[in-house]
């Protein structure tokens, strides 16, 4: 049996956002030398909201880049990732980015093996070499594979493996929310 529940609505996540660029700020003593880095897709939605939040705040504008991670993955095989879009396989997005000895905040919105988080490191790593890289998600749901812990989390979820999280923001989906996905055992 499948089950859906709510666990972040629009309220929620400005919420939670607005909390993260005030721990981002006070962490880096303002956001002189930082950058917010999005992984596509719904990252650079949530890096670009907080950088609006900085600006409300500092008075200061909060640069904000977009990484597409598709031919750092591990779990795709090289046919795979080359077959998208001519921008996305050869990785022009990133090729814009200038990281060297900056501050990076990568985002994503859900934490959940740390592979996806591994593949976007990769991908910085391969512009250039920041003066540090920390950790932004909206969501943490444990069950990570790979020794990656995030510096700024809007809500920890635990969640069993038969459940998935679905984060759906108003750029992309028509709506702010965060949705559980799950299926009972049979005897529960």
């Amino acid at each position: 049996m499948q089950t859906e529940h709510v666990l972040m609505d629009e309220t929620a996540i400005r919420r939670a956002l607005t909390r993260i660029a005030h721990e981002i700020l006070e962490r880096n003593k303002g956001f002189e030398n930082c950058m917010l880095i999005g992984i596509r897709t719904r990252g650079i939605y949530l890096a670009n909201r907080v950088a609006e939040r900085i600006q409300d705040i500092e008075g200061v504008p909060a640069p904000v880049g977009e990484i597409d991670i598709t031919k750092y993955r591990d779990d795709r095989s090289a046919e795979a990732a080359l077959a998208g879009s001519g921008e996305e396989a050869a990785g022009l997005l990133e090729d814009r980015l200038q990281v060297q000895n900056k501050k990076l905040i990568l985002f994503d919105d859900v934490l959940y093996t740390g592979r996806t988080v591994r593949a976007a490191m990769d991908a910085l790593m391969d512009l250039g070499r920041p003066q540090m890289i920390q950790l932004a998600v909206l969501i943490d749901r444990g069950h990570r594979e790979l020794p990656i812990r995030p510096d700024y989390v809007g809500k920890n979820i635990p969640t069993s493996r038969l459940e998935s999280i679905e984060v759906q923001l108003d750029e992309v989906d028509g709506t702010d929310q965060v949705i559980i996905k799950g299926q009972r055992r049979p005897n529960e």
